[in-house]
């Protein structure tokens, strides 16, 4: 069970101990305050953990400073909708809005190799008026002599190219917790002229002390990739694991399953869920065609793949765009063959912003219908 405080609502005040006080007749359920920044307002939200069928949802309801109360299912606690009992919050992180409505390019390569190339790539950002890239330091890869990034040796240049460019957000894949912490002290040191969102890849989708370590911070928002692998719940219940620390600023991926089905593309697109998490969850969700595709082919049509799927997911509402662009892909580390290059790059900006329109005229079109279904006379007007 879920209470929902009014927006004007003391966390400490009291009303929040009348509700309190209330609750201590039932010994055996706990509470548990939840404080999120939403993109436009903080929520206040007491989660009751224990037997709460006894307790009556009309009393509370009742009650000084109760927006509403909410009886939650087993699943996704923490990150889900419940039936549609919940709407979507979204968060906002150094001036970005995240939420079920937006959508963001984060263009960039899966690990930095050299200045010179991460400076080609965010002055072409800047003046396409992007403000978030992918930038990877730390890259696990399959096998142990492929390059596997920099490091936080290159963490001070890569900061200070990023403010130099006004990128706010970079998307950074981390493996371990003490990469959360070098992340932080070059931020720190460099005076924190970006942003970073710690990224989750899809080979640690459930190290769980990982997912612990990105949950129990709150600086940083979090980025996580479907698992290879994984079934949907199993990865929404990843995500679950990092709501429970504490972090709530999530956004999930969606990168494509490893299966033979997806051949000849690297893994079967699951685009056709950006729907379903919207539906399940309170995330914003990401896609990341670059990585479901896996090469640079074109159909016939002159488009490559990698538009046409990322197209799936954008006229399904996605939120974000992970993709991979490097100024001279065949000098690149890692991922070369799949990367978009520079004169590239306006070209998928453009088509992705039609797209886009598209998607928002299909919402319309639906807001109308719906409407036109509840109240048939007005409709005709």
């Amino acid at each position: 069970m879920i209470i929902i405080l009014k927006n004007d609502v003391d966390p400490q005040g009291q009303e929040v101990n009348q509700i309190l006080e209330y609750l201590s007749q039932f010994p055996e359920v706990k509470t548990r305050a939840s404080y999120i920044k939403g993109t436009h307002r903080m929520v206040t939200e007491i989660y009751l953990i224990g037997p709460t069928h006894d307790i009556p949802i009309k009393v509370l309801q009742h009650m000084p400073g109760v927006e509403r109360v909410v009886r939650v299912s087993n699943k996704y606690r923490q990150i889900g909708r419940h039936g549609g009992q919940l709407g979507e919050l979204g968060f906002e992180y150094n001036g970005i809005t995240f939420n079920q409505e937006c959508l963001h390019n984060f263009i960039g390569p899966c690990a930095v190799d050299t200045p010179e190339h991460v400076e080609t790539i965010f002055r072409n950002l800047k003046a396409l008026g992007i403000q978030t890239s992918r930038m990877g330091a730390y890259k696990p890869r399959t096998s142990p002599y492929d390059f596997q990034g920099h490091g936080k040796a290159c963490l001070p240049w890569l900061f200070e190219l990023a403010g130099k460019y006004d990128i706010k957000v970079i998307s950074m894949e981390v493996l371990r917790a003490v990469h959360i912490e070098e992340i932080q002290q070059a931020l720190h040191e460099a005076g924190n002229p970006t942003g970073v969102m710690l990224q989750v890849g899809t080979r640690n989708a459930q190290n769980f002390e990982l997912l612990k370590a990105v949950g129990s911070q709150q600086e940083f928002p979090v980025l996580y990739k479907r698992g290879m692998g994984l079934s949907l719940e199993d990865s929404l219940n990843a995500c679950e694991y990092i709501a429970s620390e504490g972090n709530r600023n999530i956004v999930f991926c969606l990168r494509g399953v490893t299966t033979r089905l997806g051949d000849p593309h690297r893994n079967l697109v699951d685009f056709a869920h950006v729907p379903v998490v919207k539906r399940l969850t309170r995330l914003p969700v990401c896609i990341d065609p670059t990585h479901s595709v896996g090469s640079k082919d074109r159909a016939p049509d002159g488009i490559y793949d990698i538009l046409h799927v990322a197209a799936q997911g954008v006229i399904a509402g996605a939120n974000m765009i992970l993709v991979e662009f490097h100024p001279r892909p065949e000098l690149a580390l890692c991922d070369g063959p799949q990367a978009l290059t520079m004169q590239d790059m306006e070209y998928f900006v453009r088509d992705m912003e039609i797209v886009r329109k598209a998607y928002l005229e299909r919402k319309a079109l639906a807001a109308r219908a719906v409407f036109k279904k509840w109240h048939p006379e007005e409709g005709a007007k």
